[in-house]
């Protein structure tokens, strides 16, 4: 019975503090050495972007140089469908804005142990990563999958550093038609929203957010006295007349002022008719 303990043992995952899985990397059937690749379910609760979804992705630390994309898809395909694999320098949130530059117009990438995001087409297949035999290893290089080390990646790096001037016109054209397009369709939205922001009968206009990088309008000066002279008189329109005691008393003097005003004018009018209707016979 012991040795079947042992067994058994042997063929469970290997899981450290943290919750990372640790999987057994070997480069070729025959090679002795291991390297370790550490996966975890990836959940950060800031991450809002659509292409990791929380419950399809893994992460996975300590990708080594030799591994590409598509060599670490290959090698997590047997345990599902694969969705896309992100390989980067630092774990950080997956960059949606923008079109995807092609190679040629960015900067070559460093050579070095990466992180990676693997998004499943199925949610099951991350137990199935997770409990995989850590005494298992997952090997690299295989016939049907042969991968390049030492001088022969050097070789092969060198001759693809080189720009075939027909492929690289296609990307520029290719990029520039859809830099184009976004345009058109940027400026459609705008005029858009121009239309639709139209002052009601009280003044007010409807605003709506605009894209990212996109500087507000300058306001005229005629378009401030307008907005100015719509506040007085809504401000007016809403006053309450005598609604306050202090208000209420200076109606009332303002009133008094006006009648002894007017009787000081009557009072000379009735004077000079007066005057006027004087008998003079000579």
């Amino acid at each position: 019975m012991a040795p079947s303990k042992k067994k058994h043992a042997k063929n469970q995952a290997s899981v450290i503090p943290g919750g990372f899985t640790v999987l057994s990397l070997q480069l070729s059937s025959d090679s002795a050495a291991r390297h370790s690749l550490y996966v975890k379910e990836h959940r950060v609760r800031a991450e809002k972007s659509s292409h990791r979804p929380l419950d399809r992705t893994l992460f996975v630390l300590n990708i080594p140089p030799y591994c590409s994309e598509d060599v670490v898809k290959d090698l997590f395909s047997q345990f599902g469908s694969i969705q896309s694999v992100e390989l980067k320098d630092h774990p950080g949130s997956s960059q949606e804005a923008g079109p995807k530059l092609s190679k040629f117009f960015k900067p070559a990438e460093k050579q070095g142990f990466k992180v990676g995001y693997v998004v499943f087409q199925n949610a099951s297949s991350l137990p199935a990563v997770k409990s995989h035999p850590h005494d298992v290893p997952l090997v690299v290089c295989t016939e049907q999958r042969p991968v390049k080390t030492g001088l022969q990646k050097w070789i092969q790096q060198y001759t693809d550093s080189f720009i075939q001037p027909e492929q690289l016109q296609q990307k520029v054209d290719s990029f520039m038609e859809d830099y184009d397009k976004r345009k058109e369709e940027e400026a459609e939205r705008q005029k858009k929203e121009a239309e639709e922001e139209q002052e009601d009968e009280e003044g007010w206009v409807k605003v709506t957010r605009g894209h990212k990088g996109a500087k507000a309008r300058p306001h005229s000066e005629a378009a401030n006295q307008r907005t100015l002279q719509r506040e007085i008189t809504k401000k007016k329109r809403k006053e309450l007349l005598n609604f306050y005691t202090w208000q209420h008393r200076n109606t009332q003097k303002e009133h008094i002022a006006e009648l002894r005003k007017k009787f000081e004018e009557d009072k000379q009018r009735i004077a000079l008719l007066r005057a006027q209707r004087k008998f003079r016979p000579y």
